[in-house]
């Protein structure tokens, strides 16, 4: 699937729901069901930097792919990751650096974030950019 698919399929599941807390509910469970993350990976290289939560974000490139894993130590943090890496796993350096975020404001989820947490979630977004570039330059 494309980025656009992902996005679009992520905003069509997220309009099925009439309130936040529900939506809410939803991300949560989506972290539940984000894999593990080696523990190898839990590294101070590997934390996100600008985020309330502890936030360890990994790669790996596969098939020239990029293949993401993370973990956090927030449980709604966790859904959060889990919802990005549903979109951006998996797919080419370049098109993960031509991919717009919009189902993020689809969504309404960067409205119903605090502050700090609204943040965190650009700042995760920032880092797996970082990593399609930093393929890309290699």
């Amino acid at each position: 699937m494309t980025i656009k698919e992902i996005q679009e399929e992520i905003i069509d599941e997220f309009s099925m729901f009439d309130d936040w807390m529900d939506r809410y509910e939803y991300i949560i469970d989506l972290g539940k069901s984000l894999p593990l993350i080696d523990a190898s990976f839990k590294l101070d290289e590997n934390l996100i930097k600008g985020c309330q939560s502890k936030v360890w974000l990994h790669s790996d490139l596969q098939n020239d792919k990029l293949i993401f894993t993370a973990d956090s130590d927030a449980i709604l943090t966790k859904g959060i990751v889990a919802l990005l890496l549903r979109v951006f796993s998996d797919q080419k350096a370049g098109d993960i650096l031509a991919a717009d975020t919009n189902f993020v404001d689809e969504i309404g989820l960067k409205e119903h974030l605090s502050p700090t947490r609204a943040n965190g979630l650009v700042s995760m977004i920032k880092q797996i950019k970082i990593y399609a570039i930093a393929l890309q330059a290699k």
